[in-house]
């Protein structure tokens, strides 16, 4: 990667990476802030806030703020998480400031009219229905839940009926003044994009910002425990996760390809085991989530009920017995699996744009394309199996949907 850092005199950051070749462009501005800033009771306000700004921003209502982008072929778009919130935009290169023009009068300048508001929470409320209707979706909330307890960075992204019912106007402002201030921005941008320009566009459109402190991130920590939803569903769906790790910790490189070995793909033990030797598990497979002060490594799994006891059970062995005696051969397969994601997610203008903001909110700077495999290739079977054995000391949560959760010792 040829990136380029800079930092406005208010503090926003920009990363920005020409790719030779590219004739399209991405950009975003990314937020480090998420559902888990949320003051108690405000549930799923990030989530509203995030959808409200596309109804009506500057001098267009939500119909030509979608045909504005659509006229010249691109797109625009957004999601909230936990931690980061992002807007962005995909154009050709003569339309990476009408792109990044768009965002800025989404984050600062939304009309958050109070009937749209309300019209809105609708949709939101059904969005928050279709989750519950998906049982592979929902566990991802309940094992939130079983893992971190009370604490803010449990809670759902969408958040609850109540709270979405009860949000108003007045606190979609008061999120936006609070915590989209300069310090928590990054605007990154990849492919056929001129550095000059975008730096001058960044400057225009956000440079006025005042440099506002802004409220520290109560930080959380695994506890571990148990969510058992008994709701009718067709399988059973059961979920497990232990300590997993900080994303700036050291070792995360090696719980990453340790997870990869044992639940990321078919040749996988999890994989094998459960579905393909004894036919336990339609889906199985394990994955890791890293926060800036904890993380989580998972597996999910869905069963039939009658056999869902002896699936958990069966899970929990197999990754137990890979803490012990995962191989140099498994490693290397699942090295080969994380590279080739990784540089292929780099050659699309998305995928850098996405890489450099999350690099740069973990370590305050851009990791070269270079740094990122050498850190995967420096990790051994043993560097793996030790950061497992280190989190199966620790407290362990269960979820579960549609049967009663299977408490495998």
């Amino acid at each position: 990667m040829s990136a380029q850092l800079t930092r406005l005199a208010n503090g926003l950051t920009l990363a920005i990476d020409p790719m030779p070749g590219a004739r399209s462009t991405a950009i975003g501005l990314y937020a480090g802030v998420g559902s888990r800033s949320e003051a108690e009771g405000k549930g799923g306000l990030a989530h509203l806030l995030e959808h409200m700004v596309f109804k009506g921003a500057r001098g267009r209502n939500a119909r030509a703020i979608a045909e504005a982008i659509e006229d010249v072929g691109g797109s625009l778009n957004a999601w909230t998480a936990r931690d980061q919130t992002v807007f962005h935009a995909r154009t050709l290169p003569d339309d990476v400031g009408l792109g990044l023009e768009l965002i800025a009068d989404l984050v600062r300048a939304p009309r958050l009219d109070v009937e749209e508001l309300e019209r809105e929470k609708q949709v939101i409320l059904s969005e928050l229905g279709e989750c519950r209707d998906a049982p592979d979706d929902l566990i991802h909330d309940h094992l939130f839940e079983a893992a971190l307890g009370t604490q803010p960075l449990a809670r759902p992204v969408l958040g609850r009926e109540e709270s979405i019912l009860a949000l108003t106007r007045d606190d979609c402002l008061g999120w936006l003044a609070q915590e989209y201030r300069p310090s928590r921005l990054v605007i990154s941008a990849a492919g056929a994009v001129d550095p000059e320009a975008v730096l001058a566009l960044a400057e225009r459109l956000f440079g006025d910002l005042d440099p506002v402190d802004v409220p520290a991130i109560a930080p959380a920590q695994f506890l571990g425990g148990i969510r058992s939803d008994r709701k009718a569903a067709e399988q059973t769906h059961l979920a497990f996760a232990l300590p997993g790790l900080p994303s700036s910790h050291d070792a995360a490189p090696a719980l990453s390809l340790f997870s990869q070995a044992v639940g990321g793909g078919m040749s996988s033990r999890l994989f094998q085991e459960l579905r393909e030797e004894r036919g336990l598990a339609y889906s199985i497979y394990s994955w890791t989530q890293a926060f800036a002060d904890t993380g989580l490594f998972a597996v999910n799994l869905s069963t039939d009920k009658a056999r869902a006891a002896e699936a958990m059970a069966l899970a929990r062995a197999c990754v137990s017995r890979a803490a012990e005696d995962l191989t140099e051969a498994e490693l290397d397969r699942a090295r080969a699996q994380l590279e080739a994601g990784l540089i292929m997610a780099l050659e699309t203008p998305q995928g850098r744009a996405d890489s450099m903001a999350r690099s740069i909110e973990i370590f305050n700077r851009i990791m070269s394309l270079d740094e990122m495999l050498a850190e995967i290739r420096s990790v051994t079977a043993y560097d793996a199996r030790s950061v497992a054995q280190q989190m199966l000391g620790g407290p362990i949560a269960l979820a579960s949907i549609g049967g009663k959760l299977a408490l495998a010792a």
